[in-house]
């Protein structure tokens, strides 16, 4: 059996695994570490979505606390909400998105959140881009009707990057292109990309690596059944069901992903990406968008977070920090 030694995988956007949703407990979140590292991630940001206020910031305070730990896997905290569009809210509910103008929660500003997801047409959200850049976070932009010029002024502001392009976002036309034209054109932008078979059609992820290659970011949004086959979970305040590894509210939306990490890997190989640039697309480019360059590569200095492969590229070792953590 040929082995290959990687850099672990980084996945920006976790909701759950396990059964459990980043949310939950100090339990909870030891069943999602084991589960991502059994997988080869050795670093994430749970994911926090829409939630009421009082929730998100216990989570957020139990979520930095796990961050702070140097043998975590839990690199920091995503918000993804709820500066979002409900004219593209996905399942986040309609009732719980508002905009930047109408006030920004004290959780925001702990120094765990590395990423905030917003929607750049809000009133006040270029103005929270700026402070949220001026503290070292993170803007993405997702869940949103842009248009191309709305999102290129987020750009030219700093903006750095689309979360799963293409999905709850205004759709790319010949003549309205939106974020996902304006994200396509510009070199500095990484293309965050859900590549489960479900949320994108092989062409299309064929597009983005001719297009983006060099700046395509693989990520799962996955929820608690991330790997668990077919039932029912939980994803915020609703309900969601995964049957053939399709995730769906009840009213048929989708609603993250069962997708895990070197999956993704393998369906990016799957759609002709030689392998070693598949693994960037999970290793290098997350953490070049976190501005880490000591993850994602195996490098004097850099973190000793690194991954065994065998030929099916089924994860066989997996150490975080120097420490193995799965040895099969």
């Amino acid at each position: 059996m040929t082995t290959r030694i990687v850099p672990g995988l980084c996945d920006l956007q976790v909701n759950g695994a396990a059964g459990y949703e980043v949310t939950g407990d100090d339990e909870a979140l030891d069943a999602i570490e084991a589960a991502l590292i059994a997988r080869g991630v050795t670093r994430f940001l749970a994911t926090v979505t829409t939630v009421e206020d009082e929730r998100a910031a216990a989570a957020v305070e139990r979520l930095a606390r796990r961050a702070r730990d140097p043998g975590s896997a839990v690199a920091g905290i995503h918000l993804e909400g709820p500066f979002l569009s409900p004219e593209h809210a996905g399942v986040h509910p309609v009732e719980l998105l508002r905009a930047p103008a109408d006030g920004v929660p004290e959780h925001y500003g702990d120094p765990a959140v590395r990423l905030v997801t917003l929607a750049p047409e809000l009133p006040g959200a270029l103005d929270l881009v700026d402070l949220l850049h001026a503290r070292g976070v993170v803007v993405s932009l997702g869940h949103t009707n842009a248009t191309a010029s709305e999102a290129h002024a987020a750009f030219d502001r700093g903006v750095r990057a689309v979360t799963h392009v293409f999905n709850a976002m205004r759709p790319l036309a010949h003549r309205d292109p939106g974020v996902v034209g304006a994200a396509l054109i510009r070199p500095d932008v990484v293309l965050q990309a859900i590549v489960d078979g479900v949320h994108l059609a092989p062409d299309i992820v064929r597009l983005l690596w001719r297009v983006g290659a060099g700046r395509l970011s693989l990520v799962t949004d996955a929820i608690a059944g991330a790997g668990l086959g077919d039932g029912t979970y939980a994803l915020g305040e609703i309900e969601i069901v995964v049957a053939d590894d399709v995730v769906r509210s009840g009213d048929g939306v989708l609603a993250g992903s069962a997708l895990t990490m070197i999956e993704a890997v393998r369906n990016l190989v799957a759609v002709d990406v030689p392998l070693e640039r598949a693994l960037e697309a999970a290793t290098s480019i997350p953490a070049r968008v976190l501005g880490e360059r000591a993850l994602g590569r195996l490098a004097p200095g850099a973190r000793a977070d690194i991954v065994v492969l065998d030929d099916a590229l089924e994860v066989v070792r997996t150490l975080v920090g120097g420490e193995t953590r799965v040895a099969g």
